[in-house]
């Protein structure tokens, strides 16, 4: 091999480091969910979105969470639990923007739990909604597996967009709060909180 065959082939070896970390970088994939911190007066809850499986629920939610419209003016307002359940891990607590629609941002698509493959089950974090396309800040999560909530051929179901990863013992705390017989309507009525839980503020992490 001579002098110019040689000052190549070294080169092409140095040259290498730098073509494979590109390489890397450009098949560098984004993750596949983004936590989000609620912090309340209780504790913190820690959140992982479905940010690849659920892009629009997730994007809504987040969109929330960066314009901080949550901040001070969420709380979670209802807690639903079987009668007399004599436990304090099933059951479903919703939060969102009651009586704030000033930081309403518009409604979203459905995405159906047929769309998306999550389900519900305990620790799912679901969007709420009056009817499919309706959703807006309003959410809820499954304290136990809850799958009657999922899609089927004839009912569109909830659209689930993540799951709870910290925080369980400031929900069940919120499970088991007293709740008025009066106030609600519909399936609601006797499951909102007399106190609803603040949500502080709403953070990425």
């Amino acid at each position: 091999m001579n002098r110019r065959d040689l000052l190549a082939l070294a080169a092409s070896l140095a040259a290498a480091p730098q073509a494979f970390a590109q390489t890397t970088a450009n098949t560098t994939t984004a993750p596949d969910t983004t936590s989000v911190a609620l912090t309340t007066p209780l504790g913190r809850i820690v959140v992982a979105l479905e940010t690849r499986r659920a892009p629009i629920t997730s994007a809504n939610f987040l969109a929330y969470v960066d314009g901080k419209r949550f901040d001070g003016a969420a709380s979670f307002y209802r807690a639903s639990r079987p009668p007399n359940a004599p436990t304090d891990d099933f059951g479903l607590i919703e939060g969102g923007l009651i009586g704030h629609p000033e930081k309403l941002l518009p409604p979203i698509a459905h995405e159906s739990t047929r769309q998306t493959g999550l389900t519900h089950v305990s620790g799912t974090v679901s969007i709420a909604r009056h009817a499919p396309g309706a959703a807006q800040a309003d959410f809820f999560v499954c304290m136990g597996d809850q799958h009657y909530l999922d899609a089927t051929e004839t009912q569109p179901g909830f659209a689930p967009f993540g799951h709870v990863t910290e925080g369980w013992e400031v929900l069940k705390k919120i499970l088991v709060a007293p709740v008025d017989p009066n106030r609600g309507e519909g399936s609601m009525k006797g499951e909102m909180l007399v106190q609803p839980v603040p949500i502080v503020t709403a953070r990425r992490v």
